[in-house]
């Protein structure tokens, strides 16, 4: 009964290792990138990014392809006529 306890005992440990090498390690850098993420500095950066391409799209003259546009449109169109439908 001790072999089989002490046997337990130390697969448990190893297991347990294993698992703090291997996922334990992946959780960690996860969580530490999304605090990293979830910073002052970091969210104004990405605030002055969006910003950034905002305004590039805006100086841009045809931000649509014609083939992207009427896309769009036809899209739009489908959905007014299934919400005039519903009515």
């Amino acid at each position: 009964m001790k072999t089989f306890f002490y046997k337990t005992l130390i697969i448990f440990i190893l297991v347990f290792i294993l698992f703090q090498i291997t996922i334990g390690a992946q959780i960690r850098q996860i969580n530490s990138q999304i605090e990293n993420i979830k910073s002052k500095e970091n969210i104004e950066i990405i605030k002055n990014k969006i910003r950034d391409e905002l305004k590039t799209a805006v100086n841009k003259e045809n931000y649509l392809t014609q083939e992207d546009a009427k896309l769009i449109n036809d899209f739009f169109n489908k959905i007014k006529k299934e919400l005039a439908n519903s009515k």
